[in-house]
């Protein structure tokens, strides 16, 4: 087989053509193979033409774990590995063979998700050996997986099949770039198989344990990164050529994807399915070819979200944002020349001016009649007070907004101690303006890529993509997610706790907890009643229906009571960040945008920082980095807070924040001063590390309103 078909220039002459048996033909990785050198079935001799039976009879293999670990063990010691060759020659010459070795019971059905039927310490034997064989035993294993795909790349597929895909996707050999063109058609033929097929893989998948999953996932991502990126020009096939291996391998790791989503808890961080080499690729070019085409056959990476990072996710809002903004202020100013009005830049610009005294009203009245400008670059004056918006005002808004809304003086949200974090005010009222205020800061922090200091639970984040795009019916209802246990756990642990023991509970229900189908909230310190069903006060709580008060009970807390509050949040929200983007978000992702990240690490900080007027090896800037380290989390945020204007790190790290440690020329009894527009601390010629960390802590906790620039 000579050319570039599945087995063209694999490994030298792995693959003759008298490794080739009983097949049919594979389509070719490059169209532009000679048909004379491509091996099909017609050019096969008539005793090997004869189709498989229907439903064929496994052999009997016998072979045990202990067994094939002896003639290993045997093989390594005298160097006899004919037993051992004859294994690996035999199994993976066919998917018959490799069930028959691997099949807890050979001719067993196994037809169900929960149990694969594969001798799974077997094959993990077999493998784990395998790179420690002789290279003519490891070349005699590709070229039977290379019969076997041949042989079986069309046609229905059987459990025995999918068992035998299950075994092959496992083999350690496909690490090696070397093996890419055999890996590349067998991830080919996963991923064509029927939606049921890839049912029964995901939940075979789950089973695999955690530290193999793991390679199985970094194999893949391997694989789409060297392929996009190859360390040699040549070493692949055109890409033009073999299109098809970036969307197969794609499409595979989504089922592994699949499976890491219905284990509980994760085998692996949602993170570790990123691939940071599509940080380089044209991500823009290829979410627009997701928007105009869709769930379609043509294949972008935006279609399976999970593999693209948050940075690129962010990337993509930002620059979606700033054609909405661009678009926004070309309408604003085509519409002042065509009434040949004097163009003002400021229409350029969402200018938002409010006094610190009305801070809250002020922002709300600007916002609400300036709706029509949202989409515009964020720009923020203090009345009263010098000065031009580079980013620290604005920043500086955002903090003090968000503190003063969310105290609990003002009751939009309630504190939960016991989870940390705040939740809806259940309390009725005639408008929920103020919801939506909250909705847009937020819609306008990612917009303006501003972190805020907002600690909702992640349930709320599912809400605000439930769903991912604002219906076109008015009438639609929004922030419905469905709520569990789990759900009321992260806001209410102790009352989860008491409805899991109620579920749980095995004596008589109705007597001893003595419920109904009615519940109690207080509400401004009124206590009111509310019927989770209709005549739910007149029904009580049993064994029977117990699970179903529980969910109606959560539904209520964490959606009904709080509907027309989260529902204007949500629109508020949506009002800035309307864009298809968002469908591309997980929960956690949108939590992330809007508030960055808590974990500080101060080290990277200090390989990131840029100096004007010291160098990094100067007296002052040593001391400034010693004090920094040593200080508790708090006086770190604080810091953050004084030089940035917000205590988060943004998406992409500190690097991103571009932080500049300059030089003043004043007495050294002067405290330092910050430009949060910069991200930067400007530091006197302290002389000694006990007066710097004097004068920088004094400097950080008095930092609001004061040495801000």
């Amino acid at each position: 087989m000579a050319g570039r078909g599945l087995a063209g220039g694999i490994m030298g002459n792995l693959t003759g053509n008298h490794g080739l048996r009983h097949g049919r033909e594979l389509p070719p990785i490059c169209s532009n193979v000679r048909q004379k050198h491509r091996l099909s079935i017609d050019t096969l001799p008539p005793e090997v033409k004869a189709p498989f039976p229907s439903d064929p009879i496994i052999p009997l293999r016998t072979k045990t774990t202990k067994e094939f670990q002896e003639d290993m063990e045997h093989a390594l010691q005298s160097g006899d590995w004919r037993e051992v060759r004859e294994f690996y020659l035999t199994t993976f010459d066919s998917f018959i063979e490799i069930n028959a070795a691997f099949k807890r019971e050979a001719n067993g059905l196994f037809n169900t998700i929960e149990d694969s039927g594969v001798n799974t310490k077997f094959v993990n034997a077999v493998y784990d050996a395998l790179l420690n064989t002789p290279q003519d035993i490891q070349k005699s294993v590709l070229k039977g997986i290379i019969n076997s795909l041949l042989r079986e790349w069309k046609g229905p597929r059987t459990k025995d099949d999918l068992r035998a895909y299950f075994i092959l996707v496992q083999n350690p050999q496909y690490s090696s770039t070397s093996t890419y063109v055999i890996y590349a058609h067998l991830l080919r033929q996963i991923a064509a198989l029927s939606e049921a097929d890839h049912h029964f893989l995901v939940h075979w998948f789950k089973k695999l344990s955690a530290r193999r999953f793991r390679q199985l996932v970094e194999r893949l991502l391997q694989f789409i990164s060297t392929r996009l990126f190859p360390a040699e020009p040549d070493e692949f096939p055109p890409l033009s050529k073999c299109a098809w291996w970036i969307p197969s391998a794609t499409k595979v790791l989504s089922l592994f994807n699949a499976a890491n989503s219905v284990s509980s808890p994760p085998i692996m961080s949602f993170t570790d399915f990123y691939n940071i080499t599509l940080e380089h690729i044209d991500f823009m070019e290829d979410y627009r070819s997701w928007q105009n085409y869709g769930n379609s056959n043509r294949f972008s990476f935006c279609q399976f979200p999970f593999i693209l990072s948050t940075v690129v996710k962010k990337a993509i809002i930002q620059k979606d944002s700033e054609q909405q903004m661009i678009s926004q202020a070309r309408q604003s100013l085509v519409s002042k020349v065509s009434r040949r009005q004097r163009v003002d830049m400021n229409l350029l610009f969402l200018n938002i001016k409010v006094r610190r005294a009305q801070l809250l009203s002020d922002s709300l009245d600007e916002l609400t009649r300036k709706r029509c400008d949202l989409k515009k670059k964020l720009r923020v004056t203090f009345v009263g007070e010098a000065g031009l918006d580079m980013g620290g005002l604005t920043k500086e808004w955002f903090l003090l907004l968000v503190r003063q809304i969310f105290h609990t003086d003002y009751g939009m949200f309630t504190y939960m101690k016991d989870s940390r974090c705040h939740w809806f005010s259940s309390w009725k009222c005639d408008n929920y303006s103020e919801f939506q205020l909250v909705g847009t800061l937020m819609g306008l922090a990612v917009y303006n890529s501003i972190a805020l200091d907002i600690h909702f639970p992640l349930y709320c984040y599912r809400k605000l993509l439930t769903p991912p795009t604002v219906p076109c019916d008015q009438n639609a209802l929004v922030g419905m997610a469905n709520a569990t246990l789990d759900d009321l756990q992260q806001i209410m642990p102790e009352l989860a706790h008491g409805l899991g023991e109620l579920l749980s509970y095995e004596g008589n229900v109705e007597e001893d907890f003595y419920l109904t189908f009615q519940v109690f909230q207080e509400e401004m310190g009124v206590v009111k009643s509310y019927n989770l069903k209709p005549g739910g006060d007149k029904i009580p709580v049993t064994k029977q229906n117990r699970k179903e008060y529980v969910q109606l009970y959560v539904d209520f807390l964490l959606n009904k009571s709080i509907y027309k509050q989260f529902a204007a949040f949500y629109h508020g929200f949506h009002s800035v960040c309307a864009s298809d983007a968002l469908m591309l978000l997980r929960p956690e992702e949108v939590e992330m945008l809007v508030c960055g990240s808590p974990e500080l690490d101060m080290s990277a900080l200090q390989k990131a920082a840029q100096y004007e007027g010291y160098s990094k090896t100067d007296a002052t800037v040593r001391c400034f980095w010693d004090v920094v380290l040593a200080f508790p989390l708090e006086l770190q945020k604080k810091l953050l807070h004084f030089a940035t204007g917000s205590d988060r790190v943004p998406v992409g790290g500190m690097a991103d924040l571009n932080f500049k440690i300059a030089k003043i020329d004043v007495p050294t009894d002067w405290l330092p001063i910050s430009h949060t527009c910069f991200n930067q601390i400007c530091l006197p010629p302290y002389r000694t590390r006990k007066e710097l960390k004097q004068k920088l802590t004094i400097a950080i906790s008095n930092a609001e309103g004061f040495g801000l620039e």
